[in-house]
């Protein structure tokens, strides 16, 4: 049997299991009747301290989390490089340095850059 068909079955079957199981949750399960307690805003179970309990997040931190994805990424590729390099040859091990080198530029731009410092202050 062709792979494509395999995969195309195996994701209907999923595809089908998870719509019976909506299905089956939105016939069978609660339905709990909305009241204006219910409805009313809360902090942790106790009243509320302002009407609008969100606050902008200073653009400082976004940098942070930028930076914080880049390496997580990266390290998640690391690992993928680590197991595809099975035969480890000349140009395994460029790739290897060379993303190694790309990772040392970007932590010296973070520090030169002083986007942690920035947030500490």
């Amino acid at each position: 049997m062709n792979p494509y068909v395999v995969f195309l079955l195996y994701m209907l079957a999923i595809l089908g299991f998870v719509g019976f199981t909506l299905l089956l949750n939105a016939l069978l399960g609660p339905k709990p009747k909305s009241s204006a307690l219910k409805l009313e805003p809360f902090e942790c179970g106790a009243t509320p301290v302002e009407l609008l309990n969100v606050k902008a997040v200073p653009a400082k931190y976004y940098a942070v989390a930028i930076v914080f994805i880049l390496f997580d990424l990266e390290t998640v590729f690391l690992f993928i490089w680590a197991l595809g390099a099975q035969p480890l040859t000349g140009f395994m091990l460029f790739t290897f340095f060379l993303f190694t080198f790309l990772l040392i530029v970007i932590l010296l731009y973070v520090y030169r850059a002083r986007l942690l410092e920035a947030v500490t202050e």
